[in-house]
């Protein structure tokens, strides 16, 4: 995938997608965890910084699961098993990256990010065209988020190591193979490098 030319902050969002607490503590060894937080929180802190949109994604059921069919074989385990309730400790953003005042938080009941939520609606209605991405995981939420923006026009931005999965080999094949047939992707330093720069 091309470079993204014009990098223009004012119409760009960074996406964090599902940094919450059970899929950090499960999905992830702790030294992988303890090195995309540390990353996703230094891109946030710049992306911030260059007046970029942050929004983040986070998975949440009401009680009783009522958004989960038994038709569904990945969700029926969580319902199954009473988590990921909305506001549930478990299901808490990480406080390391946790929103800050008026940063949106939106809910998803199935793996992408645009999956019957409202988030293509809120990045039209702010005039956003790029979208900088970081997710857990690289092959859940990241995939299929990317794969419906790209269907959507958006220009898309990986931050490579602000992504993470349980299977080392799977995250190597999506950001070395897959991923950059649909999006430019970048590690977080030279993310902020840019961030940075557009501020000039």
């Amino acid at each position: 995938m091309t470079t993204i030319k014009k990098f223009e902050p004012v119409k760009s969002a960074l996406l964090i997608m599902d940094y919450q607490r059970l899929i950090l503590e499960n999905y992830l060894s702790e030294k992988t965890a303890a090195d995309v937080l540390a990353k996703t929180a230094a891109l946030a802190d710049a992306a911030r910084e260059a007046e970029i949109k942050v929004i983040y994604i986070a998975v949440g059921f009401r009680e009783g699961h009522p958004e989960i069919s038994s038709k569904n074989a990945l969700f029926s385990g969580v319902k199954k098993n009473g988590l990921l309730v909305t506001g549930a400790p478990e299901s808490e953003i990480h406080p390391d990256v946790s929103p800050q005042a008026g940063e949106p938080v939106i809910i998803k009941h199935r793996i992408g990010a645009f999956s019957f939520t409202g988030l293509d609606m809120i990045l039209k209605a702010n005039g956003i065209q790029t979208l900088i991405m970081a997710g857990l995981t690289t092959s859940g939420v990241v995939l299929s988020s990317v794969r419906q923006a790209f269907d959507l026009d958006f220009n898309l931005i990986i931050a490579a190591d602000c992504c993470g999965d349980a299977d080392d080999y799977i995250h190597s094949v999506l950001i070395n193979s897959i991923l950059p047939q649909h999006a430019e992707v970048q590690v977080a330093a030279e993310l902020i490098k840019r961030m940075s720069a557009s501020k000039n």
